[in-house]
């Protein structure tokens, strides 16, 4: 459930998960009257240096969530790889779990995402929802499309994981036996994309919302290089963005942070995919928005007002470290003047993401130079965008 008596003095809010999302938060923390209790699967997860309580346990292990949830006022999440079913029993007995977990099944699930959103006329791409390449429905979805399709797992991937761009029919047809061995398999359309978005909202459990300014997110190998706001996109659709969000958010009963990616193209915002829980596009608000998502996200979950979601700056610049082939060196990239520097205390290794670099600045083109001296400072695997 998501509502539920609201815990008198300091409220202890337990994570699922102990990555750096779960380690931001243990750093917003301070100061709000909150504790934080991370699961960690062991004690070298990021999250173990800033959050006041560890308990050690896989998180989908139930004895393990039994521990949290017994320690903790309202449990939440870092991550999305949950069992939904052991999620719903802690609910059933009293647990407060904020996202519950019928509102965390449209991060866990994109076929239930898919068919929710478009059932309540919000814009997706078209797809199908298919178990083997020999489904019927299949065939004639195929036919309907101009370029070859994108094909997703139903459940379990994330920063790219899972989700194949075949180069045709017949690697359409064999992505998707491949994907069905673990479930359902998402088929949808590929569009000629102009730009990718987000949009981050805060929502509280009375319903109340506070809405982050859009910003633009830029790709590379799958995974989120940059992000610049304000976004470089028309003021509609940061308009537009901002309704579906909080449509969004009340349609699935969201508590906490929901961030929304979008991709821009010819017949405007169609929904990529949602998140329950701080997301990389917001990594920027740390510093660069009165009250940060992570802060956002803990008061939403603890049954607190929401803080102040606006921008301190004209604009803002964040930048993701992802390792390259030579060791990374947070300390070079803080001597760069105005760049501030997120280490996420994660063991070097090529590929991996490691931290992130932010600049606020009062020009854009500026703003985004000095944040690439600062990850190149840093020593990112990525180039700048």
């Amino acid at each position: 459930m998501s509502s539920g008596p609201q815990p008198s003095g300091d409220v202890r809010v337990g994570v699922i998960g102990a990555g750096q999302l779960a380690r931001m938060m243990g750093e917003a923390a301070r100061g709000l009257g909150l504790r934080v209790t991370v699961l960690s699967a062991t004690m070298e997860e990021p999250a173990v240096a800033t959050c006041d309580d560890v308990l050690i346990g896989d998180p989908k292990d139930q004895s393990a969530l039994d521990r949290l949830a017994q320690s903790v006022d309202v449990v939440t999440f870092d991550h999305e790889l949950v069992d939904l079913d052991q999620i719903e029993d802690l609910e059933a007995r009293g647990v407060v779990v904020r996202p519950c977990a019928s509102a965390l099944r449209y991060a866990v699930d994109k076929a239930h995402q898919r068919r929710g959103l478009l059932a309540a006329g919000l814009p997706v791409p078209r797809f199908v929802v298919v178990s083997s390449s020999s489904d019927p429905q299949l065939v004639a979805f195929l036919d309907s499309l101009t370029l070859p399709p994108v094909v997703k797992t139903a459940r379990g991937g994330y920063d790219g994981r899972g989700v194949l761009f075949p180069a045709g029919r017949d690697e359409a047809l064999a992505a998707v036996d491949g994907l069905a061995a673990a479930g359902e398999v998402l088929v949808e359309e590929r569009l000629e994309l102009q730009s990718e978005v987000a949009q981050l909202v805060a929502r509280a459990v009375d319903g109340s919302v506070a809405l982050y300014p859009l910003v633009t997110t830029v790709q590379h190998d799958a995974m989120c290089v940059e992000v610049r706001y304000p976004a470089e996109t028309l003021q509609a659709h940061a308009q537009r963005a901002e309704e579906i969000g909080e449509q969004i958010a009340s349609l699935i009963g969201a508590v906490g942070i929901l961030a929304i990616e979008f991709f821009v193209t010819s017949r405007g915002l169609v929904v990529n995919e949602v998140a329950l829980r701080p997301h990389n596009s917001g990594h920027w608000t740390i510093e660069g928005a009165q009250t940060s998502q992570f802060a956002n996200h803990l008061l939403a979950v603890a049954g607190r007002p929401l803080g102040d979601a606006s921008p301190v700056a004209p604009c803002a610049v964040m930048v993701n470290i992802v390792g390259a082939e030579r060791p990374s060196s947070p300390g070079a990239a803080s001597e760069v003047p105005g760049v501030f520097v997120h280490d996420y205390g994660k063991a070097w290794r090529p590929g991996r993401k490691l931290g992130h670099v932010t600049v606020l600045g009062d020009d854009a083109q500026a703003t985004h130079v000095t944040a690439w001296k600062g990850a190149l400072a840093y020593g990112t695997r990525t180039r700048e965008a």
